[in-house]
């Protein structure tokens, strides 16, 4: 990457009985010369103990402030203290540490907003255990909608992206039984999820005429309604709004023919209507680079699109290509967001008043 955004990136803890701490210091050491600069909300003594178990020999510096961590990042890993309620071991989660999971995120959000950092890149959390921490929110995604909102944010809406090189997938529903995900899929939704995803590839992917294809639910697409009407009631009808918005689209397409190399080809993005819809193809396609990108804050997030893998945490067996690839997702999210926020300003300044 030849250039990097000004601030550092802040990374969250993640649940730290899984692989997060893992490849955060595996990707300090294999790739830091080459990552944008970032600082992670974890207890510095767990990282010095994990790096020690792993082998890995990764020098811990505790900054007070993210300003330090520029010019600290290619010499040590900079460590905004963050402390644990209780000792961690790999692979055995404790909802005791809860509460630090859910304020690493908190501080990392803070920052950003506060002009102190220049995204949010989440190591990978248990919902399953925050839940038993008092966590209510179904995962990250809902929950940094909350926090932009009481923040100020007017009415966020988030969208959830999976990025790779090959392909971009959005799924309209998302943390829901799939029992759940059809009775709650509606005309709106997949219109509110076009209209955001259209703009934010026009934002931070260089895609200034960007193509959607929207898949259909049923098999089939349907069958002109002889397998289900949803193609015919909620979704054509979202497609032709979205057309009548000037948004390249097109759909409802059958799902199971949208994703080989030739259907990729045209389009930049697939909306799908239902979770492993959207994830079974882009985990098939480039499972060790896709990202989870969050459209619609008012802050930059990315994540590794993989969970805590509980199995293998702290064997050195996990990963970092995800989060790397997150890493720079980021970083290059923010440097178009940087280049935009220039170029208005220069348009604006030799604008006659």
């Amino acid at each position: 990457m030849s250039r990097m955004p000004k601030l550092p990136l802040a990374v969250t803890m993640g649940e730290p009985a899984g692989i997060g701490g893992d490849i955060l210091l595996k990707a300090w050491v294999e790739h830091g010369g080459a990552l944008p600069p970032f600082f992670v909300i974890d207890e510095p003594a767990r990282l010095v103990g994990l790096a020690r178990r792993l082998g890995l020999e990764v020098p811990i510096r505790e900054i007070a402030t993210p300003a330090e961590a520029r010019d600290t990042f290619h010499q040590a890993l900079p460590v905004l203290a963050q402390s644990l309620a209780t000792s961690v071991i790999p692979g055995s989660p404790d909802p005791r540490n809860a509460p630090a999971v859910i304020a690493s995120i908190d501080r990392a959000v803070a920052l950003t907003l506060g002009g102190e950092a220049a995204g949010v890149v989440t190591l990978p959390i248990s919902k399953h255990i925050l839940h038993q921490g008092g966590f209510t929110h179904p995962g990250h995604t809902e929950y940094l909608a909350e926090l932009a909102q009481k923040a100020g944010s007017p009415a966020v809406v988030p969208i959830m992206m999976l990025s790779c090189d090959a392909v971009k997938v959005i799924p309209v529903t998302v943390h829901l039984s799939l029992r759940d995900a059809i009775v709650s899929l509606t005309s709106e939704a997949i219109v509110t999820a076009g209209r955001q995803v259209a703009q934010s590839l026009r934002d931070f992917f260089a895609r200034p005429n960007p193509r959607l294809a929207v898949a259909a639910l049923n098999p089939h697409g349907g069958e002109n309604g002889d397998m289900g009407r949803e193609e015919i009631d909620i979704i054509a009808p979202a497609v032709a709004q979205l057309q009548a918005e000037g948004i390249d689209a097109f759909g409802p397409a059958p799902a199971d023919t949208l994703f080989h190399p030739e259907a990729r080809d045209g389009y930049d993005a697939c909306l799908c209507m239902y979770h492993d819809q959207a994830l079974i193809p882009i985990k098939t396609i480039d499972f060790h680079h896709g990202v989870n990108v969050t459209l619609g804050l008012p802050f930059i997030r990315t994540s590794p699109d993989h969970g805590t893998a509980f199995g293998i945490a702290g064997s050195g067996k996990a990963n970092p290509s995800s989060f790397v690839a997150a890493l720079r997702q980021a970083a290059e999210m923010v440097i178009r967001h940087e280049r935009a926020v220039l170029a208005a300003e220069r348009a604006a300044a030799h604008t006659p008043s």
